[in-house]
């Protein structure tokens, strides 16, 4: 029997998605389940986005240009011209999702073998993605008891080796919601600068910084033009998860050189998702204003109620709509798998992520959970109810 590769062994399983046969079950069985699991929002996508689709009139759907529409990066670079952010269509390659910009961020940057520092816990598909392309990942601990801030820079420097070759952090971050300050990003630009690294900034969720707080880009921080690279989507700001569309922008011209040979290799990206991409650019101020509100009213319910319940800690994120909850039990992934198949309140029960598959060290996170604050108001108080009744009666609570 043929054998199936190393790296394909390696590859790890979602944390997200793995315990979705356990809630199909539970749902079949009757009950009703509240999915915290994945960001997925409930957030309507702009009509602006939806028109556009409807409108197409092509009688043939066409390959783009492997860099993407010249019309759609034209309008992305005033998207970020608009933002304080100097770059043109010629930094833009748009890409099949954000995924597929930090695979052409990684294996552009980052030969097999090397290092890559992310601080922890981190975007679980962050472990799929360097595996797939050899990269090593060397995790930098963060911690709830701070809200899980930047760690000191000596901290950076005892990971260094001649294999480093980048640091990749999510701003804001998932599965955390931390926004670094402009501090902490001039902070990992003398980092950068030492040790001549490449900054991936993973900013997908951009607009959603809460409290008067204010997200400050890579592509901003004077000093960083040749070391940062940044990875970007259309998924989470524009709640079209599904349109598969998202850009790697740099201004360091022998990297954006260097993956246009990745995005040549696949073609091009998705055309609908380009048309929808674009279309979408167009989309209201007051729409943000709208969805930012919402998920500051959700997540002040959200960690209001998680942090009356005995025993449970959870820090207020700034940005993003994911937070990190540590709870009192003996091991998150047999209590969430506990919930969907044990235990129900009034046939109700909720699917929730456990954090260890957002570390990278073996043995961590493991009584913490990641919960997307991406249910309506009314749909997160009742899953608040059902985690305090469930954690009265866990078996392994602690």
């Amino acid at each position: 029997m043929p054998k199936i590769s190393n790296k394909g062994t390696s590859m790890p399983e979602s944390p997200i998605r793995k315990l979705v046969p356990f809630a199909e079950n539970a749902k079949k069985s009757g009950k009703k389940v509240y999915h915290l699991n994945i960001g997925q929002p409930d957030i309507k996508t702009p009509e602006v986005a939806l028109n556009a689709i409807h409108d197409f009139s092509d009688q043939v759907v066409e390959y783009s240009h492997s860099a993407g529409f010249e019309s759609y990066r034209n309008g992305l670079a005033k998207y970020y011209n608009n933002l304080g952010i100097d770059v043109n269509s010629n930094d833009i390659i748009v890409t099949t999702g954000g995924s597929e910009a930090l695979l052409f961020a990684l294996n552009s940057c980052l030969d097999s073998g090397d290092e890559i520092i992310i601080p922890e816990p981190f975007y679980a598909n962050y472990n799929g993605f360097s595996t797939s392309a050899g990269v090593v990942i060397k995790p930098i601990a963060t911690t709830i008891d701070n809200g899980f801030a930047l760690p000191e820079i000596e901290e950076f420097e005892k990971l260094i080796t001649p294999k480093t070759k980048a640091i990749l952090i999510c701003n804001p971050g998932n599965p955390t919601g931390y926004l670094y300050s402009k501090e902490e990003l001039e902070t990992l630009r003398d980092i950068v600068l030492k040790h001549d690294l490449f900054l991936i900034a993973d900013e997908v969720y951009r607009e959603f910084a809460y409290d008067g707080h204010v997200h400050h880009s890579v592509l901003n921080i004077e000093g960083l033009e040749q070391n940062s690279i940044v990875i970007d989507s259309t998924s989470k700001r524009y709640s079209m998860c599904g349109i598969r569309v998202g850009c790697v922008v740099s201004k360091n011209s022998e990297f954006m050189a260097t993956a246009m040979k990745f995005a040549q290799a696949r073609l091009s990206p998705p055309t609908f998702g380009q048309i929808a991409g674009e279309a979408a650019l167009q989309t209201s101020k007051s729409y943000f204003d709208e969805v930012s509100a919402e998920y500051v009213n959700r997540r002040d319910v959200l960690v209001a109620g998680l942090n009356k319940i005995e025993g449970v800690i959870c820090p207020k994120p700034k940005g993003a709509f994911y937070a990190i909850a540590q709870l009192p039990v003996d091991n998150a992934d047999k209590f969430a798998q506990w919930l969907l198949e044990d235990f129900d309140l009034n046939g109700e029960t909720i699917m929730v992520a456990p954090a260890a598959g957002f570390y990278s060290t073996p043995n961590t996170g493991t009584n913490q959970v990641r919960i997307a604050y991406v249910l309506n108001i009314d749909a997160l108080k009742s899953s608040i109810r059902i985690l305090d009744e469930a954690l009265k009666v866990y078996p392994g609570k602690k």
